[in-house]
């Protein structure tokens, strides 16, 4: 006897799927026992649901992110200038203007980041969002996912300048290095900022020229005009000047700038400060003298000084020394020149004394 064996199919799991299954499928395959109006039923109650508590979840989770990403841009702006800021507001009231310059930087600076970190947490959480929605749709989402992947992987090699200039841009914004405004040194250019994104730099020098620099291509930056600058200037005097009397005149021209309403409070933070004598030239003694000045205004402030003190020192009788050279002629006509002598004949000290020693023996 030969036994047939039948397989049977259960209506419910034929209708509505053997996992997985809605509730709103089973509950109308049982009212109605028809698997058309079961699965209508899934689609047009079930999944807009599971669609709309995945949206919600992507808005509530992209609001929570973006708040955490506006308080941490908030502390990182803030941190690198409070404490200095403090120490510079106990120096006067002229330094409110410092904090109102900074306060304006740090704000511009937390916009920048903020937007750029805000874009990103955005992008991602509803980029996660659109693929579980892409889910409840019965998408087959792996030759998606591997697709991104292999186009993810050819876009890194293909684009990694850009990337590490991004990376660069976005660490220069954080550690606050430099900002529109800022005179700095790149290294191939010195000049003005004027325009920073994540990008690029640009950068315009004392000729007009305007520098387009990548990110990942600066290595190193010296930012001029960053909470406070200095003012160098090395007065040479010439080597039989009373050095106290010079020192005297350079800081009786320093304190008189820094007593200038026009100047003092202004363009010159504290006190000028004479150092001293830094060196000793060819022709000449250098006495240091050395201003601390607003951002930026070191080079207005050298100007000045270096006009004050050349009327100074003229008026004060003190020379400013140029290289001199002593010219030696000779004529041999007149005067001829005698031969060099026999080194034979020529003895030394020590030789001398030596035969002195054996002549008294």
């Amino acid at each position: 006897m030969t036994l047939i064996a039948v397989q049977t199919t259960d209506p419910l799991i034929d209708a509505c799927g053997d996992s997985g299954r809605s509730y709103a499928c089973e509950q109308v395959f049982d009212w109605t026992d028809n698997k058309f109006l079961a699965n209508a039923a899934e689609w047009v109650l079930d999944r807009p649901i599971r669609i709309l508590f995945v949206l919600i979840a992507a808005w509530l989770v992209s609001k929570i992110l973006q708040r955490v990403v506006s308080r941490f841009v908030d502390t990182v702006a803030a941190s690198p200038t409070d404490e200095r800021l403090r120490a510079l507001r106990e120096r006067g009231p002229g330094r409110l203007l410092i904090e109102q310059t900074e306060q304006t930087r740090s704000t511009a600076r937390a916009e920048t980041i903020g937007l750029v970190l805000r874009s990103i947490v955005v992008a991602s959480v509803w980029s996660i969002a659109a693929l579980l929605v892409l889910g409840q749709l019965d998408i087959d989402l792996a030759p998606l996912i591997a697709g991104a992947g292999i186009g993810g992987i050819a876009l890194g090699f293909g684009a990694q300048s850009i990337v590490k200039d991004f990376l660069s841009g976005l660490f220069m914004l954080i550690e606050d290095q430099y900002g529109v405004g800022d005179i700095i040194d790149v290294g191939d250019a010195t000049g003005t900022v004027e325009k920073v994104s994540l990008r690029s730099t640009t950068i315009r020098d004392v000729y007009g020229t305007v520098w387009h620099f990548p990110n990942g291509e600066i290595l190193r930056v010296g930012n001029y005009s960053q909470l406070w600058s200095r003012a160098l200037i090395d007065v040479e005097v010439s080597y039989d000047t009373d050095l106290a009397l010079a020192q005297g005149v350079i800081q009786r021209v320093a304190d008189e700038l820094w007593e200038d309403a026009d100047w003092g409070g202004d363009e010159v933070m504290e006190r000028p400060e004479v150092w001293g004598v830094q060196s000793l030239g060819s022709s000449s003694v250098a006495i240091r003298l050395v201003v601390k000045t607003e951002p930026s205004q070191q080079w207005a402030v050298e100007r000045e000084l270096r006009l004050r003190l050349k009327n100074a020192l003229d008026e004060a009788g003190i020379e400013i020394p140029f290289p001199q050279q002593t010219v030696w002629l000779r004529n041999q006509g007149d005067h001829p020149v005698p031969p060099p002598p026999d080194p034979a004949t020529i003895r030394t000290h020590r030789l001398a004394t030596a035969h002195d020693d054996e002549a008294s023996e």
